[in-house]
């Protein structure tokens, strides 16, 4: 019984990590360009005699992230970005540069396209964007060109992880990748949209609350199991 109780307890715990992940999600089915989690369950087998029998034990430390898009919303704002279909705007960020699909961008004292965070964004080569100073009537193409007055003067960058390359969930809306981001060249950029949390709200919320039925299901078997146990010593002590 005690490879119950161990299998029980892993099985809880991947119970628990799913839900602070669909927690997470509902937290923010409202933030920009956010994308939802989901958890990987796999299943590990451990052998526990050689006739064959073994013990299954849950493994729920990997994350997937959905990339499905979410709605665009316009706001008209003249630095408000949106991608239509894959890739990331690149952002530059003390520990490195980052991918995310929130577009809410505000131009610098010193011209620099940057997030609410401070972080800038970075064009097709990398490096900073600088709006012209007494630059007026900015516009984005789709396909990320800049221009003022008629002129342009850089090209926002859009990036995907490699083939193959891991995306990495970092915090906020922002990840890494395991390879150098590649540019995305057949995405769409849209001006005065952003693109809303892929959340559905409705979706987590029944989630969370089958995996909390789940939890007490597995709780309830492991009370079960220390009454008992706690009745078999007292009764082999009297």
């Amino acid at each position: 019984m005690e490879n119950a109780i161990y299998a029980t307890l892993t099985r809880q715990s991947g119970l628990m990590a799913e839900m602070r992940v669909v927690a997470n999600n509902i937290a923010n089915a409202n933030t920009t360009g956010f994308r939802r989690e989901g958890v990987i369950f796999a299943e590990h087998l451990s052998a526990l005699d050689r006739n064959g029998d073994t013990l299954s034990m849950a493994n729920a430390r990997g994350r997937l992230v959905d990339l499905d898009q979410g709605v665009l919303t316009q706001t008209g704002g003249n630095y408000d970005l949106a991608i239509e279909g894959d890739g990331f705007f690149l952002i530059e960020t003390p520990d490195g540069n980052r991918l995310t699909r929130a577009g809410v961008f505000l131009p610098s004292a010193e011209g620099e396209l940057m997030t609410a965070d401070g972080f800038r964004l970075l064009d097709e080569g990398m490096a900073p964007i600088i709006v012209p100073a007494g630059a007026s009537g900015v516009a984005v193409g789709a396909d990320g060109t800049l221009s003022a007055n008629g002129v342009a003067f850089g090209r926002i960058g859009v990036f995907a992880a490699p083939e193959n390359g891991q995306l990495t969930y970092q915090s906020g809306t922002s990840f890494t990748t395991d390879a150098a981001p590649q540019p995305v060249n057949d995405a769409r950029i849209r001006q005065g949209f952003l693109e809303e949390s892929n959340v559905d709200s409705v979706f987590e919320i029944t989630r969370m609350i089958e995996v909390q039925r789940a939890y007490e299901l597995g709780q309830s078997f492991l009370d079960r199991e220390d009454q008992r146990i706690r009745s078999a010593i007292t009764g082999m002590t009297r």
